[in-house]
């Protein structure tokens, strides 16, 4: 039995144990070679002061090659190391086939959402801290996996959609932002001093030391006219550019000024009203 034994290792373990040590050599190598080819390809946007959300999405990234190239070439050594036993592989793949048609069928969703992950981390669709709608669910993006993406909306709900669920997804927050709205003045006013009063009110407020770090473009009416004639007075487009997530505190400190602006000029902001006549006996 020892001489048996002997044989078998000369002839049988040393194979094995080789093989064992190229399929631990290879995985080491190609960790190093697949973390450095994929820090070197994700680049972070240009500007960015904080790096913490591209580096969380390069480490997922690298996990998941890793994790799948390991299973490959463990299930490479497996079937090359079966042999040494006297273990026909043939049978074996063959079952594997049938059985991997069966879990296909059981499992599509989970892939379907594995795989839509993959393809939202690679191309960077959006990151945590992005204000994003899936669908018709908005929040902001709280955590990315490659199965689901979590959001929480303004109500602090929290959302937990599967990455294969939704078939459109909005960035409202990505390079930058877009702070717009309409402004209805009475058609009573003059439209030419209303649109320059606009204008001086978005300039300023560019120049102001507390916002214009988050300013691009300053607001602007947009283009020479009102946007449409409303119910109950014109309605002149606004438009201009900030930096990512901040148009809401923009827009907010806007309104604030452009309504002590016409209340000082004494132009009126329309609304419905109803006048009632009593009919005398």
């Amino acid at each position: 039995m020892l001489q048996i034994l002997y044989d078998w290792t000369l002839t049988h373990g040393i194979k094995i144990i080789c093989i064992i040590f190229i399929a631990f050599f290879v995985i080491k190598i190609s960790n190093k070679i697949i973390e450095k080819t994929i820090r070197k390809a994700v680049k972070s946007e240009k500007g960015a002061k904080d790096n913490s959300a591209e580096k969380k999405r390069e480490d997922t990234l690298i996990r998941v090659f890793n994790g799948i190239f390991i299973i490959i070439v463990w299930m490479i050594a497996l079937l090359t190391i079966l042999p040494e036993f006297a273990i026909n592989v043939g049978p074996i793949l063959a079952g594997a086939g049938v059985l991997g048609v069966a879990l296909g069928f059981g499992a599509q969703y989970v892939v379907r959402d594995f795989l839509a992950g993959l393809f939202i981390i690679l191309e960077n669709q959006y990151r945590i801290g992005d204000v994003v709608c899936l669908d018709d669910v908005c929040g902001g993006v709280e955590d990315i996996t490659l199965r689901k993406t979590v959001l929480r909306d303004l109500d602090g709900a929290l959302y937990h959609i599967p990455n294969g669920s939704f078939k459109k997804a909005s960035n409202l927050t990505r390079g930058y932002s877009r702070a717009h709205m309409n402004i209805s003045v009475s058609y009573k006013e003059d439209i030419d001093k209303v649109i320059n009063l606009i204008n001086e009110v978005g300039k300023n407020m560019a120049k102001d030391s507390l916002w214009k770090d988050d300013i691009i473009n300053p607001i602007q009416v947009l283009g020479s006219g009102p946007n449409d004639f409303g119910t109950n007075g014109m309605e002149i487009k606004v438009l201009g550019e900030t930096k990512p997530s901040k148009q809401w505190d923009i827009l907010k400190e806007f309104r604030k000024r452009l309504k002590v602006a016409f209340d000082k000029k004494g132009i009126e902001i329309p609304f419905p009203q109803i006048s009632i006549w009593t009919k005398k006996k």
